[in-house]
């Protein structure tokens, strides 16, 4: 095992403080609305001494999404390795913890349409490649609940894929909990239940 220096130790430090910051910013406003001025301030370092670790905006919405990927394959290969749950039931714990992310406040929050970030994700090899790993598990665990029987096999695998990645950016939680009137765990089950169940055989 490497190991690294304590200039090395303190960047990498500081460049955690920063994508957790992005994480919180993101989760909260956005990436439209977030600034590079509100990490710089939420992360407690100098704006340039930001730029010297991200570059752009995009970048630091990139790390953001990496940081996910990270938690979402640790989470997918923990479940991968409990030999008590059925394809399904791995498949529903994921999108469970999705919305408890997302209702915790630590769900970033980006445009599927921003062309600029889009192109920064699609040039790191670090996204692409967790993002592959990540929907090769789930898209096994599909193909395998369609053969039980637990999720509807007319559905096509993809349909079922993007579906269960929805829920990463479903407005529905940060509705039902701005009302005030359900705790979390209530509405984690109501609306894992309303995804799940729609993809059941018919």
């Amino acid at each position: 095992m490497v190991r690294l220096s304590f200039r090395e130790q303190t960047l990498r430090v500081r460049e955690e403080a920063i994508v957790a910051s992005v994480n919180r910013l993101l989760a909260d406003k956005g990436f439209d609305l977030m600034t590079v001025d509100e990490v710089a301030a939420d992360a407690g370092i100098a704006k340039a001494s930001l730029y010297r670790h991200f570059p752009s905006k995009e970048a630091l919405a990139a790390a953001a999404m990496v940081r996910l990927l990270e938690r979402t394959l640790a989470l997918v290969e923990q479940q991968a390795a409990r030999s008590d749950a059925s394809a399904f039931e791995r498949l529903a714990a994921v999108v469970r913890w999705a919305l408890k992310l997302q209702l915790a406040g630590e769900m970033p929050a980006v445009p599927s349409q921003n062309s600029s970030l889009r192109t920064e994700l699609l040039a790191s090899r670090v996204y692409l490649d967790l993002l592959m790993e990540v929907s090769e598990h789930l898209g096994g665990w599909i193909v395998q609940a369609q053969a039980a029987g637990d999720i509807d096999p007319q559905l096509p695998p993809e349909v079922v894929l993007y579906t269960v990645f929805a829920r990463a950016c479903d407005p529905v939680p940060a509705y039902l909990k701005a009302g005030g009137a359900f705790t979390d765990a209530q509405i984690v089950d109501w609306v894992a239940s309303t995804c799940l169940n729609g993809l059941r055989r018919r």
